[in-house]
């Protein structure tokens, strides 16, 4: 795929393209972790009051997802992805650019996110973003031990 000029657009409702880029992650973390280890939200979820949600797109079309959830004292990033063909051009960086300019608007100072540790290139693309790993945290904190055995834990400072 050639550099091209990436676009992240918000999205307000469930689309087909959105449900296939949230199928085809279910998929890739189904592979790696029991039903009980994967946190990702419904769509419905995705679009409730607290969250925003974008789609990144190389000439129209669908590339990849992410969103963002807005705590009162943090902001979580959901159901990040990057289809495989699309991946090391920049994708990444321009939704996780959106999603923390999203959070600054809410004037929050810190973004955290859960991650599985079968997700080896995401730790690494998170950690070359500026995420470090940090302890669970709530909803994760109180869930099963389990529920969380392969879940990482990563938060950045936006503070200026």
């Amino acid at each position: 795929m050639p550099k091209a000029a990436v676009l992240v657009e918000s999205a307000s409702a469930p689309s087909d393209e959105i449900r296939e880029l949230i199928a085809e992650l279910d998929a890739e973390l189904g592979g790696n972790y029991a039903p009980e280890q994967q946190h990702g939200l419904t769509l419905d979820a995705i679009f409730a009051p607290g969250m925003r949600f974008f789609v990144a797109r190389i000439d129209g079309d669908a590339v990849g997802c992410g969103g963002v959830a807005l705590f009162e004292d943090f902001a979580e990033v959901k159901r990040m992805y990057v289809r495989p063909s699309a991946r090391g051009h920049g994708i990444a960086d321009a939704i996780v650019a959106r999603i923390e300019a999203e959070a600054r608007a809410a004037r929050l100072r810190v973004l955290r996110l859960e991650t599985g540790d079968e997700q080896r290139a995401a730790m690494r693309f998170y950690e070359r973003s500026g995420f470090t790993e940090c302890a669970a945290f709530e909803p994760y904190a109180s869930m099963n031990p389990y529920a969380i055995a392969t879940s990482v834990f990563m938060e950045k400072s936006l503070a200026d």
